[in-house]
């Protein structure tokens, strides 16, 4: 990790600046999965999972059967913590739905807005070193609360072809209709496009690596709705001297143990505290069993000394980060200002770990600066809201001159003419 003080802000930019891919080379090779996909369908899937997977299945989807073995498997232990967390969930996403109000803009007529779940949605769930099953929680909770009508799932199989117990069992827990052994490009242009097994859905969320990542949004171009154009993982973590240097660089690890891919920045007021949060890494690297992808992770993260706390808020706003620690004094005043970050954990005792998995709130963030313009996955990603309106004939008189006026002005005359028929 570099240590990097007091910057100047016009090197913010630069300092910020997340680890760059050859999007180019990038997109070629997963337009030319994709088209193959939407050529081939299964045929394409079975060769791209023999290929990239390194298993030659029989079967895309996982049977009832296949499902209770899997479940048998799980730890009870483990069962009773997925049902935490997803009572979790379950009660802060309830509690996101929105009634229907009919409101009177002017006398007789009347407008109002009702969310409907999307019909079809598509949930892609990682495998692979890390079978995020956690994420299975974040993602079909909402759709079942919004009454999403087909929720399918798709997830890499192991060498054996068979998914993650703790995957089949959250899947199982959480309503999720169909479950397809499918990871990578392959899932994403199976769901997009839909093949003989696998439906098409309306909408694609999940995580994934950058193959996946580019997938959605290619898929995106092409008529098919993603959640957000998440890429790898990060946190920033804003420190004073109220922090806790070992609590810091626990979280700094957690994030960091996801890829090499991933970036963790600290930014701090004190640069005491900085030298004991490098101190600490390298004692807590070593006890990691994924110690060497932490490592990686932190050759590409910084840690900046900033004047003040006027500045540590402005650079994170700046950095606008996937996951946004305040470890500082008056945190709740700090966080009033912070306008960019996708998940805000206050105080020395909200780890970042809490809301990947229980808190209640979503993981499924946005990342890359993102979270400038975008939210994390809510309840308000499953559904779609319609805006309906009914008039009285004296509602429409009442309207009728503001809208004729206007259509007369813009030169659309059948405008005008649905509105004077009427009268």
């Amino acid at each position: 990790m570099k240590k990097i003080e007091l910057p100047e802000k016009n090197t913010w930019k630069q300092i910020l600046q997340r680890p760059v891919i050859d999007t180019a080379t990038l997109e070629q090779q997963v337009r030319g999965v994709l088209n193959v996909i939407k050529q081939d369908g299964d045929t394409a899937v079975f060769q791209f999972t023999r290929q990239f997977d390194g298993v030659q299945l029989s079967s895309l989807e996982v049977t009832e059967e296949e499902i209770a073995i899997g479940i048998q498997k799980v730890p009870d232990e483990l069962k009773r913590a997925i049902k935490q967390a997803a009572n979790n969930i379950r009660v802060f996403h309830e509690k996101q739905r929105s009634g229907i109000e009919v409101v009177e803009t002017m006398a007789g007529v009347r407008c109002w807005r009702k969310s409907v779940g999307i019909d079809k949605v598509g949930l892609y769930i990682p495998g692979g070193t890390a079978p995020l099953f956690s994420t299975i929680l974040m993602l079909a909770i909402p759709a079942q609360i919004a009454g999403c009508k087909e929720v399918i799932l798709c997830s890499p199989p192991d060498k054996e072809g068979n998914l993650n117990p703790a995957i089949l069992y959250a899947a199982s827990l959480t309503g999720v209709h169909r479950i397809f052994k499918v990871g990578g490009v392959q899932a994403i242009g199976a769901m997009a496009y839909g093949t003989v097994t696998i439906p098409k859905v309306y909408k694609i969320f999940g995580p994934g690596n950058q193959y996946v990542t580019c997938a959605k949004q290619l898929v995106q171009q092409e008529g098919t709705a993603i959640d957000m154009p998440a890429g790898p993982s990060e946190v920033c973590v804003l420190a004073d001297t109220t922090a806790n240097a070992s609590f810091v660089a626990a979280d700094l690890l957690s994030q960091a143990e996801h890829g090499t891919d991933s970036q963790v920045l600290l930014v701090s007021t004190d640069t005491q505290l900085i030298d004991d949060v490098m101190k600490e890494l390298k004692v807590q690297l070593n006890d990691l069993p994924r110690k060497d992808l932490a490592a990686k992770a932190l050759e590409n993260s910084k840690a900046v000394l900033v004047k003040n706390m006027d500045d540590a808020i402005a650079l994170v706003n700046e950095y606008a980060a996937e996951h946004l620690i305040l470890s500082c004094e008056n945190d709740e005043s700090v966080a009033e200002k912070i306008t960019n970050a996708g998940s805000v954990f206050l105080g020395n005792y909200s780890p970042e770990s809490v809301g990947d998995y229980a808190s209640g709130t979503n993981h499924t963030l946005p990342t890359n600066g993102f979270a400038r313009a975008y939210s994390g996955v809510s309840l308000d990603s499953f559904v779609k809201k319609i805006t309906y309106q009914r008039l009285t004939k004296e509602g429409l008189s009442a309207i009728a001159p503001t809208v004729t006026a206007m259509a007369a002005a813009e030169g659309l005359e059948a405008h005008k003419k649905a509105v004077t028929i009427r009268l």
